[in-house]
């Protein structure tokens, strides 16, 4: 039976991270073995009304305090090398953290958007993270020391929101949202037809640190076992996409990267 790295061989490669890609970025992961039982704010909850808003920009303007401080790891970098190398048609990445970006890579399709941009739900302007941020700070001084456990999508676990102060769009005077897919709402259509096309034209699949518990990423992989390419799964714990693939691997992302590339690395966990 083929190794994965003799599977993949010298194929072209359409990559699809996941959170696992993260972690030793220090950023946790949704599902990963130990992870706790994360209740995100869901869209529709969001849009609700200001009390909602305000209990969400409370807990990610401390989380953005701790995320925007990650580095990109060995996974990234390797990535970004064999992108150089010519071994990839393309990156999807579920992930909103930037890091694949910072480390160097060209081509990205951040499915689910980018933690460092936020857009007005009223205007529809997209300002930088960074600026409202300093904003926030100024409304809220201290608030971003708060101590608080970090959760997987850029905010924390926090109750006691109710003093924190929310600042509108500099625009118009409305509803600020991070430039993200938040839970049940809809990935961008022309996105979406991008990753698609990805697929048609990759000679291989390799899925990094996603459980694919979410269509959003699934329906990839779905893709390409009805076009008949290799699929790899590198993901420590099981995924939904288990039953497609050719190959599936319990193990980190780096450590696979690098014995594909032949590369020398060193993972340490960042916290």
């Amino acid at each position: 039976m083929l190794t994965a790295d003799q599977l993949i061989g010298r194929r072209r490669l359409l990559v699809l991270t996941g959170a696992g890609m993260s972690t030793d970025s220090g950023i946790p992961d949704y599902r990963g073995p130990g992870a706790p039982a994360r209740m995100p704010m869901t869209y529709q909850d969001f849009i609700k009304g200001p009390e909602a808003q305000q209990r969400y920009w409370a807990r990610a303007h401390i989380g953005w305090s701790r995320m925007r401080r990650a580095e990109p790891n060995a996974g990234h970098r390797l990535l970004a090398g064999m992108e150089r190398d010519g071994r990839l048609d393309g990156l999807i990445t579920q992930n909103v953290d930037g890091l694949h970006g910072r480390a160097g890579h060209r081509n990205v399709i951040d499915l689910h958007g980018r933690i460092d941009r936020v857009i007005c739900l009223d205007c529809r302007s997209i300002s930088s993270r960074a600026d409202l941020h300093s904003r926030l700070q100024g409304l809220n001084p201290g608030y971003d020391q708060i101590d608080a456990v970090m959760a997987p999508d850029g905010d924390v676990l926090l109750e006691e929101t109710d003093t924190f102060v929310v600042a509108p769009c500099t625009a118009c005077g409305g509803r600020l949202k991070p430039d993200v897919v938040f839970f049940g709402e809809n990935v961008p259509k022309d996105r979406v037809a991008e990753c698609y096309e990805l697929v048609e034209q990759a000679e291989a699949l390799v899925v990094l640190g996603s459980s694919l518990q979410v269509m959003s990423g699934l329906r990839f992989v779905r893709a390409a076992r009805t076009r008949g390419i290799p699929i790899v799964i590198v993901n420590r714990g099981t995924t939904r996409g288990d039953d497609l693939a050719t190959i599936k691997l319990e193990a980190g992302c780096a450590e696979t990267l690098a014995e594909w590339t032949g590369a020398r690395v060193t993972v340490h966990s960042q916290t």
